[in-house]
């Protein structure tokens, strides 16, 4: 019997992707308890990517680490071990920037910080990784506090940011105004198997589409913070060779241009994560696959986790249905043999919010019921 492979992304704000996997799972087997089914829950590099990796690969280990986190204060965190390969005969580090330098560890609501909130527990938590002695690293760089251009996981990793005195630069997007001078002399040599950063943003770094004007009103910057920190980026890009132009350098605050500096490979977050959890073997061997996220838009075709997946079942010419929060008015479900929506399913969005394991449930066990 082929397999039903459940792979969505996190449901942001309400439910983990292993969580909604695994609620699709229960949902399913409460119609059909015999049908084979295969969790695969995806990430973009964003809140959950670890839990995608952990979930799909055996034998992946979490190592513990203590970070300081985007409010100066300490976080325990964890980067996850991912078995030694052929090709990373020490292993591979996976390193989350949203559980390291998150908007999400500033509080439920967050207490922004959007000159001040920096990269710095990221970079500690890197530093652990190739301390360990990893071949290679996998950097999920979504879900960003800070609008600091990466500068502090820099520093963490042995970069020094001085000003006009020469004296070290405050961390935050409010240090980038004083940055006169960079140092990456003292970075760590790439892991042998080199640095993979999965990102879903394509922004630049500077100008109206980049990590000032875009991003950072969403981290709490108004009109004249958002003006210093496009500055202060545009002063930390005079200082080096790299393209600020390049797609991706504006994720995560600038992180994305930082790890550009120190040499590392940007790259479409869902579909880096897909190749690596093994999602295309699952899916070849299904009779059905089910994906979602929590709000699906317009901009879910643009490198989110259910596109990918959607592209990966139809190569397969597997049928692929759709679980979302919501699906909004903007979204296309071309490509989806069928589309359900928690909120339809509550009643509300709030009901659908206030306990989404029960809809995600009830969403499994409709889709057992046509696909039985």
């Amino acid at each position: 019997m082929a397999s039903v492979v459940l792979a969505p992304d996190s449901f942001k704000g309400s439910i983990p992707a292993a969580a909604a996997a695994a609620a699709l799972r229960d949902g399913w087997r409460s119609v059909s308890p015999a049908t084979p089914l295969a969790l695969r829950p995806m990430a973009d590099g964003g809140e959950g990517t670890l839990d995608a990796f952990a979930t799909a690969v055996p034998g992946a280990l979490r190592m513990p680490v203590t970070v300081t986190g985007p409010d100066g204060t300490a976080v325990e965190a964890s980067w996850l071990l991912l078995p030694a390969s052929a090709d990373a005969p020490g292993g591979t580090g996976v390193v989350e920037l949203a559980s390291t330098s998150g908007i999400e560890l500033l509080g439920s609501p967050p207490a922004l910080r959007p000159l001040d909130a920096s990269t710095r527990g990221f970079g500690q938590a890197i530093a652990a990784a190739l301390a360990h002695g990893v071949s290679r690293l996998v950097l999920g760089i979504g879900s960003s506090a800070s609008t600091d251009g990466g500068t502090a996981m820099l520093t963490a990793l042995g970069a020094r940011f001085a000003d006009a005195a020469g004296r070290p630069i405050a961390e935050g997007g409010r240090g980038l105004a004083a940055v006169a001078t960079a140092d990456l002399s003292a970075l760590p040599a790439l892991p042998p198997g080199g640095v993979q950063v999965l990102t879903d943003v394509t922004h630049p770094l500077l100008g109206p589409r980049g990590a000032a004007a875009v991003f950072a009103p969403q981290k709490g910057a108004s009109a004249a913070e958002v003006a210093l920190l496009e500055e202060g980026l545009a002063r930390w890009a005079g200082l080096t060779d790299v393209d600020p132009t390049t797609p991706g350098a504006g994720a995560a605050g600038g992180t994305g241009f930082a790890l550009l500096a120190w040499g590392a490979d940007l790259m479409p977050g869902a579909d880096a994560v897909a190749e690596l959890i093994g999602l295309r073997e699952a899916v070849a061997e299904a009779s059905v696959v089910v994906t979602g996220e929590g709000s699906f838009d317009g901009q879910s075709a643009s490198g989110k986790a259910p596109d990918a997946v959607r592209a990966l079942a139809a190569t397969a010419d597997v049928p692929v249905a759709l679980v979302a929060g919501r699906i909004g008015a903007d979204a296309s479900t071309t490509g989806f043999a069928h589309a359900l929506s928690l909120t339809e399913l509550a009643g509300s969005a709030d009901a659908a919010m206030a306990d989404p394991a029960r809809w995600l449930a009830a969403a499994g066990a409709a889709l057992a019921r046509l696909y039985a």
